[in-house]
């Protein structure tokens, strides 16, 4: 669909309330889509937009295109944390002003961004029809990235499932806080529970060594095998101490970008090519996932 009719479409769905339910071929080519990941927490202020920021820098260092999208719609980060002054974001797509590509900025290492409103309300809760229009816009870039990274707000909204169920991979990001671990299960449960996504990474942030951050790692295994069983719960690794990455913070820049030697740049890199190395969910199941893969196929 062109912009006009997909504009209209869009325009038309939001009057009549549709559920925005569309019938689409279930035969996909099983190869030539990005892979998206999804990078979620529990709570806020666990670090993950300065961990995504980083990792998409990453694998662009290892010779990946990457779009990362900032999927906190109303209360965008990203381009503040990369020190960016995007002059358009999605809400001007949404409002029929600009395309999605008209929007995008580019950021270190040539990392695509593209960028979410800030105190912008309306996009908090999308509807049915705003998640069609944006995955029918996005179709475009199925060719020309390797990865799709998707910034999910915190918590449990409607936002946060949406954009985790349309994941072929979901990295849960937390901290030796015990909120930071209450809230971690509270979303692996809504996800398990009412949609029954069994896998997920865990990425402890902040931690002093392997041995605490596998102790986080442990308690929440725990609990999670208590109280919802059959669970695929994959130590993806941690993010050490450094004060690097508060100086990199402070001057808007990602810390592998100003200091790629730091102990946490290293990490990094690390985790970017053992991501590079996993095997991801590419079956079919007839949910978000599909409609991800048929706009993304070649």
């Amino acid at each position: 669909m062109d912009q006009a009719a997909t504009l209209k479409q869009w325009q038309q769905m939001k009057k009549t309330g549709t559920q925005g339910a569309i019938t689409l071929e279930r035969r996909i080519e099983r190869c030539g889509y990005p892979r998206v990941i999804s990078f979620t927490s529990g709570k806020g202020g666990v670090g993950k937009t300065n961990v995504v920021a980083n990792l998409a820098l990453a694998f662009s260092k290892c010779g990946k295109k990457v779009l990362l999208l900032d999927a906190d719609l109303g209360l965008a980060n990203i381009d503040v944390l990369l020190g960016l002054c995007p002059k358009y974001n999605i809400k001007h797509v949404f409002s029929g002003q600009r395309r999605l590509d008209e929007i995008i900025v580019r950021g270190p290492g040539g990392i695509l961004i593209l960028p979410a409103g800030s105190g912008v309300p309306d996009l908090v809760s999308l509807t049915d029809a705003d998640k069609l229009f944006l995955l029918t816009e996005m179709e475009e870039f199925g060719d020309d990235i390797d990865l799709l990274l998707i910034d999910t707000p915190a918590g449990i909204s409607d936002n946060v499932v949406y954009f985790n169920l349309a994941a072929q991979a979901r990295v849960v990001i937390l901290t030796p806080e015990p909120t930071s671990i209450t809230d971690a299960y509270a979303l692996i449960k809504v996800l398990f529970s009412r949609y029954q996504v069994k896998s997920f990474y865990i990425l402890i942030n902040w931690v002093k060594d392997d041995q605490e951050a596998q102790k986080v790692f442990k308690q929440l295994a725990a609990v999670v095998d208590r109280f919802l069983g059959s669970l695929s719960l994959n130590f993806l690794g941690f993010i050490p101490q450094d004060e690097a990455i508060p100086r990199a913070v402070r001057r808007q820049r990602a810390v592998l970008d100003l200091y790629p030697q730091a102990k946490s740049s290293r990490v990094f890199m690390g985790l970017a090519q053992s991501l590079l190395k996993e095997g991801y969910d590419d079956y079919v199941d007839g949910n978000i996932k599909f409609f991800w893969k048929h706009l993304f196929r070649t």
